[in-house]
């Protein structure tokens, strides 16, 4: 009975050791008899216990590693600090874990280095300015020599780059006057702008007050012009008339001497002190009845 019990027990005990479950997004690199003998993918895998050892296990997922912060000295001799992080995924595991004996030490000491490399040929002024390029750069080195480690570099990114204390003081006085430049520049434009605006408003003003004065000089012309000519047409219909009723009434010589005495006497009513009347008028006017006279006994 106890020997069935431990028969029992060591049976359980080679399944425990022969069944092996991988996890989704990860791979067990399987050595039997201390060589490489197969990935072991996600899912149920059995493996011959004292023959077969699990070696490894190795992640799938992108992976992100911070590189420590590193002194960097510039083209133009200034030391700055950049601190960098790297995202990479394995994508071959059995070079990952046979091509290089720590593949984390491997990508920091090539990042370190392609960071010296790549910032001394640069400026300071241009590190600011060329993060992308720098990034680019790194990424694509990097993953040209990690490429034998089974190992693929998706992205490189400068967190943060970090110059001496009186580079920053330098740069922040700089960065000052020059906003102070934009604000006066900006300020200055604005006012010119605000004239500009202004005396465009008064030449419109000007010339809208201009206009109007001009249409209604024309406008007045024209009601004065209107009112002269109705003027002129009623003085026409009123002589027309007096005209047509003389005509009709065929007045005589003594009449119309008559009538302009009256014409006279009412002139004399007018607005002016005196009236003075031609004494040759006078006379024409009796020679006008005398020589009505004769006529009139010349016919009898």
């Amino acid at each position: 009975m106890a020997f069935l019990l431990v028969l029992l027990i060591i049976i359980l005990v080679i399944a425990v050791m022969s069944i092996k479950i991988v996890k989704q997004s990860e791979v067990y690199i399987i050595e039997r008899l201390g060589k490489f003998y197969k990935v072991a993918d996600a899912g149920l895998t059995i493996i011959i216990p004292f023959f077969d050892h699990v070696r490894s296990v190795v992640s799938l997922k992108q992976q992100t590693m911070d590189v420590p912060p590193q002194g960097v000295i510039t083209k133009d001799n200034v030391t700055i600090t950049i601190d960098t992080v790297v995202f990479y995924q394995i994508t071959d595991p059995a070079k990952a874990v046979y091509e290089i004996q720590n593949l984390k030490k491997g990508i920091e000491y090539l990042a370190i280095t392609t960071i010296r490399d790549i910032i001394g040929k640069m400026d300071l002024d241009e590190t600011f300015s060329s993060r992308d390029g720098i990034n680019d750069k790194l990424r694509i080195v990097l993953d040209e020599a990690t490429d034998r480690w089974g190992c693929k570099i998706d992205r490189v990114e400068i967190k943060d780059i970090t110059p001496p204390a009186d580079i920053r003081d330098a740069m922040e006085k700089e960065m000052n006057a020059e906003r102070n430049k934009r604000a006066l520049i900006l300020e200055s434009e604005a006012q010119r702008q605000a004239a500009i605006t202004i005396a465009e408003g008064k030449k419109q003003a000007a010339i809208l007050e201009a206009e109007a004065d001009k249409e209604a000089k024309i406008r007045r012309a024209v009601g004065e012009a209107q009112a002269i000519k109705e003027v002129a047409e009623a003085k026409a219909k009123e002589i027309q008339m007096v005209y047509d009723a003389m005509k009709k009434a065929d007045p005589n010589d003594k009449l119309v001497q008559l009538k302009s005495l009256e014409a006279l006497e009412e002139v004399a009513k007018g607005d002016a002190n005196k009236v003075f009347i031609p004494f040759e008028a006078t006379s024409a006017l009796g020679s006008l009845g005398a020589i009505k006279e004769v006529m009139t006994d010349d016919k009898k």
